[in-house]
């Protein structure tokens, strides 16, 4: 199928790479999956219910989660094929800049992960004529809960209204407006359109590295930066058009533990991460003290002194790849294929070593 709209993704992997563990969220304490065909399935129910709310083409829907979940994906899915428009907002800014993002577009609903951003859109929600209501992902006493679209949306007689909605949506229709954080004045709407997205994605898709004899639906993500964030949002949508299984951290806190479940094949990182992960490695490498620094040292040096990005070659890089560098990998899971860095320019130096050390 021809990708033009951003929901032509998960349809595009239904079609193309069913499987059991499309998205995987962790709920107290268990990860837990949605195959493909249920994905869809909810998406639809979402689209169905939404319309009976009285939902229209062009009509904005706030969303906003602590950490990315499945419930997220499901709402974005079932809200951009009828033709509305998604915006989401990031967790930690002010109410005062929810306030003027409600207004500012006009949102009619708004969907929140857990109570903490409940009572915060409920404080400015009197200050918000257009929007209608508030609905949780987490079940939360005395509040509206996403179910309720969920089982307003069961009956699948309307479907053919969504169809109807779904094939008049243009590629360059509005797809979602995305707020800039607000730091240096008011928060700015980025309006991107279905192309916007689609020809990013399709771009950026020869850039993935393959790996021979692994397929696909057996290739894992770990995705922790935010989702309201074009970087990540994007290359959400890459993940579904390759049929990559998706599997939401629980909080940047919780990543190392999470690296060590899940042992990704691909992550997204932004530079300032490499830069930090870095330090550490390296106080953690120069503090050991005696011979264990002197071997640390000395594997940096190698890898510095190679003049080509690529595997080990001859004994020198060989032994600092197995006292050093495999350690590096072993503490991302021990699968990586790759790490996408964006948002900012990565540092030669660091991209480099990366690569050298066995982590593209």
């Amino acid at each position: 199928m021809t990708i033009k709209r951003i929901f032509d993704f998960a349809r595009h992997a239904l079609e193309n790479y069913p499987q059991d563990d499309m998205f995987i969220t962790k709920y107290h304490g268990e990860w837990q999956k949605i195959s493909t065909k249920e994905f869809v399935d909810q998406g639809n129910k979402i689209s169905r219910g939404l319309l009976k709310l009285g939902i229209k083409p062009s009509d904005k829907i706030a969303l906003i989660t602590t950490a990315t979940r499945t419930e997220w994906a499901v709402m974005d899915f079932g809200i951009s094929q009828i033709g509305a428009v998604s915006v989401p907002v990031y967790p930690t800014i002010s109410p005062e800049d929810y306030e003027f993002i409600f207004n500012n577009a006009d949102v009619k609903y708004c969907f929140v992960s857990d109570r903490e951003l409940l009572d915060k859109v409920n404080k400015i929600k009197p200050n918000v004529s257009s929007l209608k209501g508030v609905f949780t992902f987490d079940q939360v006493d005395g509040a509206a809960n996403w179910n309720e679209i969920l089982d307003l949306g069961s009956d699948e007689a309307t479907q053919s209204e969504v169809a109807d909605l779904s094939n008049s949506i243009n590629t360059e229709d509005l797809a979602t407006i995305i707020y800039t954080s607000g730091t240096t004045g008011k928060p700015k709407g980025v309006m991107l359109t279905h192309h916007n997205i689609v020809a990013n994605v399709l771009a950026s898709d020869p850039r993935i590295p393959r790996v021979k004899g692994l397929q696909n639906t057996e290739i894992r993500i770990l995705s922790f930066l935010p989702i309201c964030h074009i970087l990540e949002r994007m290359l959400f949508y890459l993940y579904q058009y390759n049929g990559y299984s998706v599997y939401f951290a629980e909080s940047i806190d919780k990543m190392g533990d999470n690296i060590k479940e899940v042992k990704p094949h691909i992550m997204c990182v932004v530079p300032r991460l490499i830069e930090k992960v870095y330090d550490k490695i390296y106080d953690k490498g120069t503090s050991a003290g005696g011979l264990k620094s002197k071997i640390f040292l000395w594997a940096l040096g190698v890898n510095k002194a190679k003049q080509n990005i690529g595997k080990p070659s001859g004994l020198m890089e060989m032994i600092a790849d197995k006292l050093v560098f495999s350690k590096w990998r072993e503490g991302l899971g021990g699968n990586i294929i790759t790490l996408v860095s964006g948002s900012a320019a990565l540092q030669p130096r660091l991209n480099k070593m990366s690569q050298t050390a066995g982590i593209p």
